[in-house]
């Protein structure tokens, strides 16, 4: 009945966002608060969760889940660590990063960028949510914490190229799309089922991880607005940085070597230019 209270709530807002112009949109569940910016972003990431809480909305009763915890991380560069699902079942934790992008993305597992249309860099997310994980370990009991399952979502609106062993089901480590979810999950606990005979986690361990966590979760709106403060400046200083080190012809990023020769060089008057265009000139 709480999860139905939950999911009910989510599909009404939804709902009402899609009819409206969207405005600083406020999450109820586990006392969550979210503010964007962007109106296609909105709408676009609001129904990329919509899915999300389908699915999760369909697991097995014998699951618990809570979504979108803040909790603190004193490794983080902002104090906390910013979680968009945790799903408990007996047969191990799962984590979910999801990510709203398009275009093709690569990667690899130990590669600390990955790279969107092969220019645009974003942070390996398996090391992103790996971090989250090591968060949350501070919260539960020592015995439980070697059963976590780490899952990085993108939508369907890209493509991934990215090293085979990332969508092996027999990987703690998967990057899957949003519609894959479900399966992945139920995929993952069949081949845990194997391996472990019997639960790992009985009905009161799924109790007493989710209260603990649920404990953890910091629902103070001025600490979440601080969180998200933080990130969207880091994200604003990178920006910059990345315009700075594009070619001033094709606009193509640049590494750091390759700006210091074209800055240093008075051939190309303080300007900067890629391999292939330092050539034409």
């Amino acid at each position: 009945m709480f999860l139905d209270f939950l999911f009910k709530n989510k599909k009404d807002n939804i709902n009402n966002n899609m009819k409206e112009t969207p405005i600083p949109v406020k999450k109820t569940n586990n006392a969550t608060t979210k503010i964007k910016d962007d109106q296609t972003a909105v709408r676009k990431g609001e129904l990329g969760e919509y899915k999300i809480d389908i699915q999760l909305s369909q697991l097995s009763k014998d699951y618990m889940y809570l979504s979108d915890l803040l909790i603190k991380n004193p490794k983080s560069s902002t104090g906390y660590s910013q979680i968009d699902h945790i799903i408990i079942t007996p047969y191990g934790l799962f984590v979910i990063e999801t990510k709203n992008y398009q275009g093709t993305i690569y990667g690899g597992k130990n590669k600390k960028t990955w790279l969107i249309n092969g220019k645009f860099k974003m942070m390996n997310p398996l090391m992103q949510n790996y971090g989250h994980i090591q968060a949350l370990k501070n919260f539960i009991e020592d015995k439980y914490q070697q059963y976590f399952i780490s899952l990085v979502s993108f939508t369907k609106r890209c493509t991934f190229k990215i090293e085979e062993e990332l969508r092996k089901i027999n990987s703690n480590e998967l990057v899957i799309y949003d519609v894959e979810l479900t399966q992945f999950i139920n995929r993952k606990v069949a081949v845990l089922k194997l391996q472990y005979k019997k639960p790992i986690f009985l009905k009161n361990d799924i109790e007493t991880i989710y209260n603990s966590l649920l404990n953890a979760n910091i629902t103070d709106t001025a600490i979440r607005k601080q969180h998200i403060d933080i990130i969207k400046e880091k994200k604003n200083i990178t920006d910059k940085k990345e315009i700075r080190n594009k070619c001033i012809v094709c606009q193509k990023p640049v590494s750091d070597k390759v700006k210091s020769f074209c800055l240093s060089n008075k051939k190309f008057k303080g300007k900067i230019y890629c391999f292939e265009h330092q050539k034409s000139l």
